[in-house]
Parts: C-alpha cells; sequence; structure tokens
C-alpha cells in the first residue's frame, strides 16, 4: 500500500498542474473579462459550473477554502445557466488552444485517456464525492484532447472532494485549513488565505480557533499543526490512490512518465502568469514526500 500512496501523491501533482496552469492562462482571462468576470471570479464559475445550480452555498462547501463572498459575486454575474455554460466554453477552448501551444506531446496522450479512461472512472465510488460526480452529468466524455482533460480534472476533483472530506472529519474549517497548508508549503503567512479572498476577520477567527487546539500558537503554526497536516495529505493520498489501482500499474506509470514534464512546462507558465506561490497543490512539499527545493 505505501508504493501505492506514493504512486497516487506522484501522480496527483500531474494531475493538479494538467488542470491548474489555466486558472491563470491569458486567453482564458480575457475570455473571463469580456463577460464582465475578472480572472479569479471567471476560474470561480468555470470551475463550478457543473454544479452551479445548486447556488454558491453549495459551490462554498465543495470548494473548501475559497471565499464564499467571492463564489457568491461570481454565480451572480453569471447568473444563467446559459451563461454558466459560456464560460465553461471560453475556459475549454482556452484549455485546447493551451495544450496545443505549450505542451503538444500531451494532445496523442490525452486522446488516449479519452478513449481508455472513463469506464475505470465511471466505477469510481461517488458517495459524499458530489461535487466530482456533478461533472459526470455535464461533460461530453468523447475522444478528444478535451475529452482526455475533463477525464484528468474529473480526478483532480474527485480527489479534491476525498480531501476535504479528511479536513472536515478533523474539525477544520476551510480558513483553518488553508492556514495549516501554507505553513506546510513554507509560504509567508496567510498568503494563501488571501490568495483565495478570505476576509482578515475570517482569517483572524481561524488563527484564535487553531490556537485553542494547540494547532498554532502565536501566530505560528505548532509542530501538531504540521503533522496534522501531514497526516490529512497522506490519508487523501492513500485513499485516493484507489483511482490508480483500479487504472493499473503500467497506466498510473506511464502517466507519471508522460505527463511530468510537460507539467513542469505549464508549472513554468504559471510562474509567469500568476506567480510562484499560486497552483500550491503542484508545488513540493514541505514535509511529506518531496522538500520545497
Amino acid at each position: 500500500m505505501d508504493e501505492w500512496i506514493s504512486l497516487s501523491a506522484r501522480a496527483a501533482r500531474s494531475v493538479q498542474t494538467t488542470v491548474g496552469w489555466i486558472f491563470w492562462d491569458p486567453s482564458a482571462v480575457a475570455a473571463y473579462e469580456r463577460r464582465g468576470l475578472a480572472a479569479g471570479l471567471g476560474y470561480i464559475v468555470a470551475r463550478a459550473a457543473p454544479m452551479a445550480a445548486a447556488g454558491p452555498s453549495a459551490i462554498a462547501a465543495a470548494f473548501g477554502s475559497i471565499s464564499p463572498l467571492g463564489i457568491a459575486l461570481a454565480l451572480n454575474i453569471a447568473a444563467t445557466p446559459d451563461d454558466v455554460r459560456a464560460v465553461w466554453e471560453d475556459r475549454n477552448h482556452a484549455v485546447e488552444m493551451g495544450i496545443r501551444r505549450h505542451t503538444p506531446d500531451l494532445e496523442p496522450a490525452l486522446e488516449r485517456i479519452a478513449g481508455d479512461w472513463w469506464p475505470t472512472l465511471r466505477e469510481l465510488p461517488l458517495a459524499g464525492r458530489s461535487f466530482s460526480a456533478s461533472h459526470l452529468d455535464y461533460v461530453d466524455p468523447d475522444t478528444s484532447l478535451m475529452g482526455g482533460w475533463h477525464a484528468v480534472n474529473f480526478i483532480r476533483e474527485w480527489r479534491g472532494d476525498i480531501h476535504w472530506n479528511i479536513v472536515a472529519s478533523h474539525g477544520l474549517t476551510g480558513q483553518e485549513a488553508s492556514i495549516l497548508h501554507n505553513a506546510w508549503l513554507g509560504y509567508d503567512k496567510d498568503w494563501l488565505s488571501q490568495s483565495r479572498g478570505n476576509t482578515p476577520h475570517d482569517i483572524e477567527m481561524a488563527w484564535a480557533s487553531l490556537e485553542r487546539r494547540g494547532l498554532a500558537e502565536n501566530g505560528v503554526v505548532s509542530e501538531s499543526g504540521l503533522t496534522l497536516r501531514d497526516d490529512i495529505e497522506r490519508a487523501t493520498d492513500e485513499i485516493a490512490s484507489e483511482v490508480w489501482r483500479c487504472l493499473g500499474r503500467d497506466e498510473t506509470q506511464w502517466f507519471i512518465e508522460t505527463f511530468e514534464p510537460a507539467c513542469e512546462v505549464l508549472l513554468d507558465r504559471v510562474d509567469v502568469t500568476a506567480g510562484p506561490n499560486f497552483q500550491p497543490a503542484s508545488r513540493r512539499r514541505r514535509w511529506y514526500g518531496q522538500s520545497a527545493t
């Protein structure tokens, strides 16, 4: 099982990067802005689209740590199903063009995934994983580049549902989880919380709660807090390893070896379009896995 946890952790980084670079892509951002959505708001709508009809409270619960106020504002601007679908399509078009421009070697790999992976992905357990499940009825799983990208995105959101279920099982709020994650990555204090649009009041309340639990002291996350964050990550990788075990060792190794080089290119794009702290799930980890170097 330890081997599968390690493979799951390693594959997760490429899953995240294959998807996440688009959040700050200039082509996507320009399309969002034409619809009256700033970059962060456009990201919210494009990502939330499969579940947007459930409303901002449901999306805030699914996203975990992103400002509920930002989510409500984004869905107020993209107020109809047609508006939401248009932003989703804007994002999809930018993904397709961007993959072909920046990492063209991924096109045949994503087409292979589109043709081979969807039957396995549809058999994954969905109980308690409502956000990822919502994609199954929203995505057209064809055999194109985008069919493969949506399969990778489904894995990302499925793992995300697992992660937030584990966070909630420890009695943590999204803001508290962001503080622990920020320290685990070695970022400047409160960078991650602020980047996700949380208010100073919400961040202050999260720090106070962590201190009451012994997970922080005098504005610094404690060793207990870092250990808890490490445990959460390991548990996430362990449970999420199911998708890779179902796909099989050979297919998992193929994915890792094929996608890692291209994902370094895509992560370099994030450094240029957003900055070196953004897309934290793609960054090297402070304790768990590889060191932050």
